[in-house]
């Protein structure tokens, strides 16, 4: 046999550089099965991806039902507490309810002697939530001002303005009333004062946040044309939020009205002490007539403040 005859060093370098490599095309292996995805650095095949998928998802399925159940023990927990810690007993209820059909027995009929001061007495009650509810709203305003974002003219009062504010919604209005007996003395004079402290505070903190919730657009087309702050507020913003304003304030009005006829428990005059007077001697008739003249009272306001708001907003 012959020998193969060699071939140069130059021309074998040459062959080597004009061979062609033929790699197989994108997502496609050697041995012809398509390849989308890679996980850990190896090819992956459609149906792996699937159960991978759905491995995650029953992953992320447990993960939420865990959310869920966490949740839900802890709200049962939670009402667990309240319900040791409030003392519920409806075994008390079901034995107590007797004596309180009892005492409603013994309310009627009812008494009309003094239904002259229970009149008298209950337009105390209205007038001390008509003049309370009247001054926090006036200052109110100024407060709202301050305490929205939006429109403050000092910013770094924003937070000592919203902390202010809730102080007086913290406290309510029967333990300003208490506070108040003690500084000016028993009548309704007290009751003013303490309505008028927290409606302050709980008025102003929704003023302040319809007002962050209103547009600026109309404020800002004002302010453009060269008005100063006030003009600005007064044409660009107040339009916008004063229905709601109003319509809060009649809101404060009639809940300090039904609010107000317990002040008279602490001395803060209206028709709260002649209720007080009333279950302290056990006089069940009289104590019916008062609560006869308040539901009706509050009805009559009521339907009051509901035409009025109509005429107003």
């Amino acid at each position: 046999m012959s020998p193969r005859p060699a071939v140069p060093k130059g021309a074998r370098t040459a062959v080597r550089s004009t061979e062609v490599t033929h790699e197989p095309p994108p997502g496609r292996s050697e041995g012809g099965s398509h390849r989308s995805a890679k996980h850990g650095g190896y090819p992956v095949s459609p149906a792996a991806q699937a159960q991978l998928a759905l491995q995650a998802r029953q992953r992320g399925d447990i993960r939420g039902r865990l959310k869920l159940g966490l949740l839900c023990g802890g709200v049962l927990a939670f009402y667990a507490v309240s319900w040791w810690l409030a003392q519920v007993d409806p075994v008390k209820l079901v034995t107590g309810l007797p004596k309180l059909w009892f005492w409603l027995a013994q309310a009627w009929p009812p008494r009309f002697e003094e239904l002259p001061l229970f009149l008298l007495r209950t337009a105390e009650t209205v007038a001390m939530a008509a003049i309370g509810t009247t001054a926090a709203t006036l200052l109110a305003i100024p407060m709202a001002v301050l305490a929205s974002r939006n429109i403050t003219p000092f910013p770094r009062l924003y937070y000592p303005a919203r902390w202010f504010l809730n102080a007086l919604r913290g406290i309510d209005s029967f333990v300003f009333a208490l506070l108040f007996v003690a500084a000016v003395g028993l009548g309704p004079f007290a009751g003013v004062l303490g309505i008028a402290l927290h409606t302050w505070g709980s008025a102003a903190k929704l003023f302040s946040d319809q007002i962050e919730n209103a547009q600026m657009g109309p404020l800002d087309a004002v302010r453009t044309t060269g008005a100063g702050r006030y003009t600005a507020l007064v044409y660009g913003l107040l339009p916008d939020v004063l229905p709601v304003l109003l319509s809060t304030a009649l809101f404060w009005w009639e809940f300090n009205v039904r609010a107000s006829t317990v002040l008279g428990v602490v001395g803060a005059g209206g028709i709260g002490q002649e209720l007080k007077n009333s279950m302290d001697l056990l006089d069940f008739s009289r104590l019916f007539t008062i609560i006869a003249v308040i539901l009706i009272v509050v009805t009559a306001l009521d339907q009051f403040s509901a035409w009025l708001r109509k005429r107003l907003i």
